[in-house]
């Protein structure tokens, strides 16, 4: 009797469980200047049919062994090659920014739940150099809040 009461609340766990969330994984390349912040992840909070959804979530679940990680979130404008183009949306960013004087590799790995739910493991290496990747302005230490 205990058995069988145990198999029905686990059949009914499971049903209300609803369907699992679509999970990919992908590695990349960035490349920063040593001491320097840089955009690593940026997500909007749209849907996949361009409306506005919930915030989208980010988790970290390697963090970098010769540098941090600082989220912000904000507004932008989509551009104008986005799947949905020159739209206002809220975003959440991760940067990273290396010890100062640093410079060889370094590793993130993020989950980033978007606003469909769909979940996506990125692990992110990082090629850190002593010269400037560009011309933008520290947003770490500025104080700057540009995406």
């Amino acid at each position: 009797m205990l058995l069988a009461r145990s198999a029905t609340l686990l059949a009914a766990g499971l049903l209300l469980t609803g369907p699992a969330l679509a999970q990919t994984t992908v590695t990349r390349s960035e490349t920063a200047a040593s001491g320097k912040s840089v955009r690593l992840v940026i997500v909007p909070n749209l849907k996949k049919d361009c409306s506005t959804g919930p915030m989208p979530e980010i988790r970290v679940n390697g963090a970098p062994k010769n540098g941090s990680l600082i989220t912000k979130v904000g507004k932008l404008k989509t551009p104008a090659k986005f799947r949905c183009p020159n739209k206002d949306a809220a975003v959440q960013a991760v940067f990273y920014q290396s010890k100062d004087g640093f410079t060889g590799s370094d590793e993130v790995t993020v989950d980033v739940k978007d606003s469909d739910g769909n979940v996506q493991t990125q692990t992110i290496k990082i090629t850190v150099g002593a010269g400037k990747p560009d011309a933008k302005p520290d947003a770490a230490k500025s104080g700057a809040t540009d995406l």
